[in-house]
């Protein structure tokens, strides 16, 4: 019951999200990862919070977290839980508002349910099908779809950053892109379910984790997620 299982991780996330704020509130403790990444105690508390629920639900289902993965071990597994506790950690030690919280669940190499929650904004996207994504936007639930918000003509991207590549800027061209917005973190896949912006497009070196709930997310309000030949974007 994927509906059951993304409804009862709703309250968990917001528990995580605010145990997030308090934790960085208080000062975080930050180590550097081996691939020079930096890792702090509010990424470790929200990974052991949503972990805990997960394991609950789906108790025969295995979790794959950025926190806790052998990377060197190759995931055999078809039905699995994608989980970045904190995607944008960068963003979160510095006290910006972007970064968030991610779970997924991928069963035949797609996410089906999707969970994305941004504390700092004091809201939660997330997915368990088709036409099925929703907010939360300070306690207030709705249904999010791709359409425009507004009767803009104009095509605008996101991107993490205001100057991509040359390959990606040919993607965007192509498009008829004609502004590039800059969001970090899995929030820019929120920000194209709700119709905020229209394109998204990366040379990516990025894990899986860092998008499989995002995906979902969108994907059910609509979006086409390709990679950039046009191939299906699969995980696993």
């Amino acid at each position: 019951d994927y509906k059951m299982i993304a409804e009862e991780l709703i309250p968990i996330f917001e528990q995580a999200g605010k145990e997030s704020i308090d934790l960085y509130n208080k000062g975080l403790k930050i180590e550097i990862k081996e691939d020079g990444s930096p890792v702090s105690n509010g990424d470790l508390k929200v990974n052991e919070i949503i972990s805990k629920k997960i394991k609950q639900l789906t108790p025969d289902i295995p979790i794959i977290s950025e926190e806790t993965v052998n990377i060197k071990e190759k995931n055999k597994n078809t039905v699995f839980w994608l989980i970045d506790p904190i995607d944008g950690t960068k963003e979160y030690i510095s006290g910006k508002d972007e970064y968030t919280l991610n779970a997924a669940l991928v069963i035949n190499k797609k996410p089906v349910i999707g969970l994305v929650g941004v504390p700092k904004k004091n809201q939660l996207f997330y997915s368990y099908g088709a036409s099925k994504s929703f907010v939360i936007n300070n306690k207030t639930k709705e249904i999010i779809n791709c359409k425009k918000k507004t009767k803009r003509d104009n095509i605008i991207a996101v991107s993490s950053t205001s100057k991509p590549s040359e390959t990606i800027m040919n993607k965007l061209r192509e498009y008829k892109v004609s502004n590039i917005a800059k969001v970090a973190s899995s929030y820019k896949f929120c920000l194209i379910a709700d119709g905020t912006f229209d394109i998204y497009a990366v040379k990516e070196r990025a894990h899986e984790w860092d998008y499989a709930a995002g995906h979902a997310v969108a994907e059910n309000a609509g979006a086409i997620i390709t990679t950039l030949d046009n191939q299906p974007f699969l995980y696993g």
